[in-house]
Order: C-alpha cells, then sequence, then structure tokens
C-alpha cells in the first residue's frame, strides 16, 4: 500500500516567532490607541492597559508553550482540547474554527486591507456590477484577490508561506521602528505631552473603563496562539514552539510600547483621543502629506502578513479533524509535491470568500464581519488555557518538555481574566 504523503517540519524558529509576531501585529496599533486613550483619559493608564494586555498575552503564550511542546501537532488548540475534554470539544472547536472563527477572521483582514487601500484609490467601495439587489464592489475584489494570492502562496507549501511571512513580519516591524526613530529624531514633539502621567482618577467608572480598553488592547494582541496550529510542521518543536510564543509575544510588546511612545511624544493626549488614526496623524505631524503615505503602506505590509499568517494556520484545523474523521475526509490530503494541507486550503479560500460576498459590500463591512468573528473566541481561549490542569491531572506522565512557568498562578489568572 502507497504511503500517504504527510506534512513536514519545514518552519525554524525565526519563521515560527514570525508567525507568531507577524499574526499579532496586524492593524491593532494603528487604530486602537485611540480608543484606548478615550476610555482612559490618562496618558499613564493607557501606558498600563498596554503593559497588562502583554502580561495577559504572556500568560496566555507560556501556557500554549506547554500544550505546543507536549503534543506538536497540525491543528494546535483542536489537538489540546479534544485531548484533554474529549472529541467532541475538539469537533465544535474545529467547526466553530471553520464556520466562524478562522474563515471569518480572514475575511475581516481582507477587508482591512482593502480599506487600506482606499486610502489611494477612493473610489473601491463603488459597485462594479450589480444584480437582484446584490452588488460587487471593488473593495471585495481587491479582498478576494488577497485571500485567494496568499492561499495559492501558502499551496505551494510551508517553506514558501513561512518565507513571506518572515519576509513581511520584518518590514512591517521595520516599518513601525522606522516611525519610532523618525519621531524621536526629527519630529517636533513635546515630552511635556507625558505630563501629568496619571491623571485623578474621575470617580468609580475608571475600573470599568480600563476594562473596556483592556478589550481593546488584548484585541491587537490577538493572534499569537496560530503557531499552535502549525505545530506538526515546526522543527524541533519541543523547543522552537514555546521560544517562538515568548520571545515573540514580548516581541510585540516592546514594539507596541515604543510606538505608543512616539504617538504621545508627537501629539498631546487630546490628538490622540480624537484621531481616528493615530499612527498617520503621527507621521503627518512632522513628514506631511508623505507621512500619512508612508504610514498606509506600512499598515497594508503589516494586514498582508497577518492575513498569510491566518490563511496558513487556519487549514491545518480542519486537516486535523479530517485524519480524525470529524471532518470532510479529503481534507486530510497532503500534496504530493508541496506536501500542504491542499484541499483544506482551498476550502478554507472558498468560504472565506463567500463570507467577503455575504458581508462585504456593505459600508460596515468590517465592523460586520468582525462582530461575526469574535463570537466564541475567548471560550475556548480560556478552555484550552485549562487544559494544562486538566492534562496535567489526566495525563501526568506526559512528556513535556517545556512546563509552563508560574504554574498554577500563570495559567490560572489568564482563564479567570
Amino acid at each position: 500500500m502507497k504511503k500517504q504523503p504527510e506534512l513536514i517540519r519545514g518552519l525554524g524558529l525565526i519563521g515560527a516567532g514570525a508567525v507568531v509576531a507577524g499574526t499579532v501585529i496586524g492593524t491593532g496599533i494603528f487604530l486602537v490607541p485611540s480608543s484606548i486613550a478615550r476610555q482612559v483619559d490618562s496618558v499613564g493608564l493607557v501606558f498600563l492597559v498596554w503593559v497588562v494586555g502583554g502580561l495577559l498575552s504572556l500568560a496566555g503564550a507560556l501556557s500554549y508553550a506547554e500544550l505546543g511542546a507536549a503534543l506538536p501537532e497540525a491543528g494546535g488548540e483542536y489537538i489540546y482540547l479534544r485531548r484533554a475534554y474529549g472529541p467532541l470539544w475538539g469537533f465544535l472547536y474545529g467547526w466553530e474554527q471553520f464556520v466562524i472563527g478562522k474563515t471569518g477572521s480572514i475575511a475581516t483582514i481582507a477587508t482591512a486591507f482593502a480599506l487600506f487601500l482606499g486610502y489611494f484609490f477612493g473610489a473601491l467601495n463603488e459597485p462594479l456590477v450589480g444584480v437582484a439587489g446584490w452588488s460587487l464592489t471593488g473593495a471585495q475584489m481587491i479582498s478576494l484577490g488577497a485571500i485567494i494570492g496568499l492561499t495559492v502562496i501558502n499551496y505551494l507549501g510551508i517553506i514558501v508561506g513561512g518565507a513571506v511571512q518572515v519576509v513581511f513580519t520584518i518590514l512591517k516591524i521595520a516599518a513601525i521602528l522606522g516611525l519610532v526613530v523618525l519621531g524621536f529624531a526629527f519630529g517636533d514633539g513635546r515630552w511635556s505631552n507625558f505630563t501629568p502621567f496619571f491623571t485623578a482618577p474621575a470617580g468609580a467608572g475608571t475600573l470599568s473603563a480600563f476594562g473596556v480598553a483592556l478589550v481593546a488592547a488584548l484585541w491587537a494582541y490577538d493572534g499569537w496562539n496560530n503557531l499552535s496550529m502549525v505545530g506538526g510542521e515546526v522543527r524541533d518543536p519541543e523547543r522552537n514552539i514555546p521560544r517562538a510564543l515568548i520571545f515573540g509575544v514580548l516581541l510585540v510588546a516592546g514594539v507596541y510600547m515604543l510606538a505608543n511612545a512616539v504617538y504621545f511624544y508627537l501629539l498631546p493626549l487630546e490628538a490622540v483621543i480624537t484621531s481616528p488614526r493615530v499612527a498617520q496623524d503621527a507621521a503627518r505631524s512632522f513628514l506631511g502629506e508623505w507621512g500619512g503615505v508612508a504610514i498606509t503602506v506600512g499598515a497594508l505590509i503589516s494586514t498582508f502578513a497577518t492575513l498569510n499568517a491566518a490563511i496558513l494556520s487556519g487549514a491545518r484545523v480542519p486537516y486535523a479533524m479530517a485524519r480524525d474523521r470529524l471532518f470532510f475526509r479529503h481534507m486530510a490530503d497532503v500534496h504530493p509535491v508541496h506536501r500542504s494541507p491542499a484541499k483544506a486550503l482551498l476550502l478554507q479560500c472558498v468560504f472565506s470568500c463567500v463570507l467577503i460576498l455575504i458581508f462585504g459590500q456593505s459600508p460596515d463591512a468590517f465592523d460586520r464581519l468582525f462582530t461575526y468573528t469574535i463570537f466564541g473566541l475567548w471560550i475556548f481561549y480560556g478552555a484550552t488555557t485549562a487544559a494544562v490542569f486538566v492534562l496535567r491531572r489526566k495525563e501526568p506522565d506526559l512528556p513535556r518538555p517545556y512546563r509552563t512557568l508560574g504554574y498554577p498562578w500563570v495559567p490560572g489568572i489568564f482563564v479567570v481574566v
């Protein structure tokens, strides 16, 4: 009997780290700071929100690192949930990811990519084709093209997809750090914008406002878990998965803190609060209109890398489910040459494109897709992190090359929050 081709471990430490950082650094750092500032109305509290969000994400990453090192298989969270709670939890998670979570996320990111491109081409939202009340816009065409193009790239295998991820992750981090360096070196900023660092609490609503702001920060930190889905393709996973998760989250947190520092150096708190696109306004403050153009290009690169990581990682869940006969059987097929989950990638592409066609013609397509996607996401984050406790008790002899630092407090705090 001919042996079926399998996925290869073609993702090294740098590639794995690029999946973490490249997924997390998306549109959030360009848009979210003003939302956080509006909620807490204090420079110091803005930074505190980012610090707490980073620490919570690190707590989750430390917990996932134990699971990923112990169970380095394609499918990530699906594997952990099935192993800890039984096939039903794996089944529910996998179908939620395919119908809502991952395909919805891909459609949302692709829509954001088209929105940023609209900075240069204002007519993208004009209908190109209209039939019986349904229309296809230029923005939808851009979103569809981005999804299809990156699916083709990842169809060629983990080495190709991983290389694209590394290149665009480096470019996006360089763009943000470029703004930081140029802003501090040449910007007409004021250190007085940081004072008073902490303003007096406005009342009992401060804690509530902090919580709302923290949700926005956690959205900007979201995506570090994607590495778990390609665990079966990481070289030396017992060492590289924990390292990539931990260092990736720390790198993102550092970049976010530097970006916020330059925002407040160039713009007063009031300007950050009222700015819909704080990164562009910060760049324009010392580079003029070319600054806005440069930041928009950086946002396009950032969104492109995030979309690539989502497509690369997402197809591994239906692939893993199909191997367990919980999904369409042919989705477990691996391309004999490229060694990619080819059919799972194509099905994921089709369903993501369908979501673009359904939701994408609306003026508020991004918000509608984001709302559609976010449902259930954090329930499975909490359940997966709790699997650290369950598997410690259920399978005490399971080899664990890495054990969660600060157990049981670190995973416990993440689950509670």
